[in-house]
C-alpha cells in the first residue's frame, strides 16, 4: 500500500488512478496525517450491518433493545383537550384576526 501526500496526489493523480485501476491501494496524507484512501471498488472494508450492530451493543449492554410489538401496549390515548376548545384557544390568541 502506497501513501502519498495531497500535493503530489494532485500533481500526479493520473498516475494514482492508474494505480488504483491496477488493483493497488493508496493512503492519502495530510501533514503526515491519514485522511483517507483510494482503493479499487468492492477492495474496501464493508461496516456491519445496522441490526448486526444494534445487537452487538444490546449484548454487551450498552444499549437496551426494544419493547414488544403487542397491540395492548399501545391503547389509544384520551384526548388532551375536550372537543373545540384549540379553536377556542387559537382565537383566543389571535385576537379576531
Amino acid at each position: 500500500m502506497r501513501t502519498v501526500g495531497i500535493r503530489e496526489l494532485k500533481n500526479k493523480l493520473s498516475h494514482y488512478i492508474r494505480l488504483v485501476e491496477a488493483g493497488e491501494s493508496v493512503l492519502i496524507t495530510d501533514r503526515g496525517t491519514v485522511v483517507a484512501e483510494m482503493a479499487p471498488p468492492g477492495a474496501t472494508t464493508r461496516l456491519p450491518e445496522p441490526a448486526a450492530g444494534l445487537e452487538a451493543l444490546v449484548r454487551e449492554g450498552r444499549a437496551a433493545g426494544g419493547g414488544s410489538h403487542e397491540p395492548e401496549l399501545y391503547r389509544p390515548r384520551a384526548p388532551a383537550l375536550s372537543a373545540g376548545s384549540s379553536k377556542d384557544l387559537l382565537d383566543a390568541e389571535r385576537g379576531g384576526r
